[in-house]
């Protein structure tokens, strides 16, 4: 997907478009096809994106009718689900794989560091092997998730350590998010973003990489606790891997604009989250689909990117 980022989400939510998609399923007929995209201006006046591009959808027939019906529930019963690493972020950055919010976490202490790699080559294989079955590739996320965060701990993680880790990570946007967000943010659309990543890392990087907050961006993900030297001390709420993602833990929710302390005003709770029945989901990974589950939505077009 060469375009931007901005552009390959954008008009599906404006009032009138034509957009790309890619669908989940595992079985469809492929469809390419070439499209004009349209999105409203700030004044809600129409104005034309000039993009061309193809789009893989599994069934262009059902896809226009989601749209529509998401045309017609207006903004106030859309929401947007978005996966942070490789779904926000780019895979690829500077020609080498993009670092993950877990990844680019460098401890300060190498022997700390090292365990946790250790613990990445041979649990990473296995999030991906074909030949075990979810239940017990699940409890085996669990089991990383668990004895990494544990790591974490026991060997002094500091808020400084990820500030410092962040400024050195080979991370980026995809071009366009920041505009993306400020596009939804305007028209009062809420963001939920959903990683078994690190909240406390996410963040960071939200703040290095775009230098601004979003009053609708929310995050769900795995949160820290620090002491107040700055040490973790543990982790808040439940543990989230790439296998469990899903809309039961929206209590665990919380504004990025928080941190960052320059905002005022309210924002939507997680109640008035649930009422928002549409959804544009956007993910990189078959457990991404989880991510909505939560949720009894009445349309959701899910976007996947390779």
């Amino acid at each position: 997907m060469n375009h931007s980022f901005q552009l390959q989400v954008q008009a599906i939510i404006a009032t009138s478009f034509r957009q790309r998609h890619f669908s989940f399923s595992s079985s469809y007929t492929a469809s390419r096809v070439s499209f004009s995209s349209f999105c409203y201006g700030r004044n809600s006046e129409m104005e034309e994106v000039k993009v061309a591009s193809d789009f893989l959808v599994g069934d262009p027939a059902l896809l226009e009718k989601k749209i529509d019906a998401i045309r017609s529930g207006g903004p106030q019963k859309l929401q947007v689900i978005a996966d942070f690493d490789a779904t926000l972020t780019k895979f690829s950055v500077n020609g080498t794989r993009g670092q993950t919010s877990h990844g680019l976490l460098q401890q300060g202490n190498p022997e700390y560091d090292a365990k946790r790699q250790q613990l990445y080559e041979y649990y990473h294989p296995l999030e991906f092997s074909p030949t075990i079955g979810l239940e017990e590739k699940t409890k085996l996320m669990e089991e990383w998730w668990g004895k990494t965060h544990a790591l974490l701990v026991e060997g002094g993680l500091t808020y400084e350590s990820i500030t410092q880790s962040v400024a050195n990570a080979n991370i980026a946007f995809r071009e366009g998010v920041s505009e993306l967000f400020e596009f939804l943010e305007e028209r009062d659309i809420p963001v939920l973003i959903f990683s078994a990543g690190l909240a406390d890392i996410i963040e960071e990087v939200l703040r290095q990489k775009l230098h601004r907050s979003f009053k609708n961006v929310r995050i769900v993900s795995n949160r820290m606790v620090f002491n107040d030297n700055g040490s973790l001390e543990s982790f808040k709420g439940k543990l989230i891997h790439s296998l469990n993602k899903n809309e039961h833990a929206l209590d665990m929710a919380a504004p990025v604009h928080e941190r960052f302390g320059d905002l005022d005003g309210p924002t939507d709770d997680n109640a008035s989250l649930k009422k928002r029945t549409n959804v544009l989901l956007l993910g990189d990974h078959l457990g991404d689909l989880g991510m909505s589950d939560g949720l009894n939505y009445e349309t959701r077009i899910s976007m996947g990117f390779l």
